[in-house]
């Protein structure tokens, strides 16, 4: 595949997902990837005794699996001359790996549920994509909530499929995808997973290190171009605030997040009835962010950064192709 091809191939993998966002349906591929793990689980602990170099196992065997299949059919429909059949292969799985619709969407249902001052829903659906208790949280913690989940999952969800995509194509960014999908299914601290899931955990925070970063710098420079935002806190935040979370990489799209909106983010989180967080991200001078207005500002804020990096993604495959 040429780099013109996959700059214009890129195009139409977020034009499908602006269209049709993430469908559920019984043999979505992500959730063919995560009902394989399972099932290569269950093969792995009972042939290997030893869980960590079953982990990375798993981890091969996905890999060769999933990465395997996409870059050798697209070789071998590219190698056959079948253009539309390459194309409809590309973007079918491509799309599948893009999630900034979907992620917009569930992100303003909690907003909408505060507005409407249907405080249940709006837990409810802050339940779907928090790790944390939820049926004690008032109006303004499940803003915080979706704010917090908005800018963590830029990364996951945006960003970095499309970092990957640039250096690998569809294969590269199924690639991420089979780590993403690892670590949600067997990357937990837990006793069940502490060491098989260390090797998917591991590798996701890997892929995602670079992305993250690119994330805290395109929130900066995509803040400094907006009226109501601020690049500088931005990047200031960012860069000071990032170790308050205890992740390698998630701090550096929540803590710029939080400097960009120019509101307060985090605040007390409880997990099992534990008190488990007390800090707060952004300036003290800022306010919490607290109601619909202020979730409006941070889905436009991610919309737009996921437009200016996927310009510039495109621009730099564009680039390529005529040096």
């Amino acid at each position: 595949m040429e780099i013109g091809t996959s700059a214009y191939l890129l195009i139409g993998i977020v034009i499908l997902d602006a269209l049709i966002g993430d469908p559920v349906y019984k043999f979505h591929p992500i959730r063919i990837m995560g009902s394989s793990i399972l099932t290569i689980e269950t093969f792995l602990r009972k042939r290997i005794a030893n869980e960590r170099f079953a982990g990375v196992f798993l981890v091969i065997l996905m890999l060769i699996i999933f990465v395997g299949l996409i870059a050798g059919v697209s070789y071998a429909l590219q190698y056959q001359g079948w253009t539309i059949a390459w194309w409809v292969w590309n973007l079918y799985w491509g799309f599948s790996c893009l999630a900034l619709r979907d992620l917009l969407k569930h992100v303003h249902r909690i907003g909408k549920a505060v507005e409407q001052g249907k405080l249940e829903d709006a837990r409810k659906f802050s339940s779907y994509i928090v790790g944390r208790d939820t049926h004690t949280m008032d109006g303004g913690a499940c803003i915080r909530s979706g704010l917090e989940s908005l800018s963590e999952n830029l990364t996951d969800g945006v960003l970095s499929p499309i970092f990957w995509f640039a250096l690998g194509g569809v294969p590269g960014m199924v690639f991420f995808k089979v780590a993403s999908t690892l670590d949600s299914t067997v990357g937990y601290k837990n006793q069940r997973y502490l060491y098989f899931g260390w090797a998917g955990a591991r590798l996701d925070d890997l892929m995602n290190w670079i992305p993250a970063r690119l994330t805290w710098l395109c929130t900066a420079f995509t803040a400094f171009l907006l009226p109501g935002f601020s690049g500088i806190k931005a990047f200031k935040i960012g860069w000071q605030q990032y170790k308050l979370i205890p992740s390698p990489n998630s701090g550096w799209s929540e803590a710029s997040f939080a400097g960009a909106l120019q509101m307060r983010l985090a605040g007390p989180i409880w997990n099992q009835g534990v008190l488990v967080n007390t800090l707060w991200l952004g300036l003290d001078t800022d306010p919490p962010a607290q109601n619909y207005r202020d979730m409006q500002k941070g889905l436009f804020l991610a919309t737009a950064i996921s437009f200016i990096f996927i310009i510039i993604a495109f621009s730099l495959l564009i680039l390529i192709n005529y040096v």
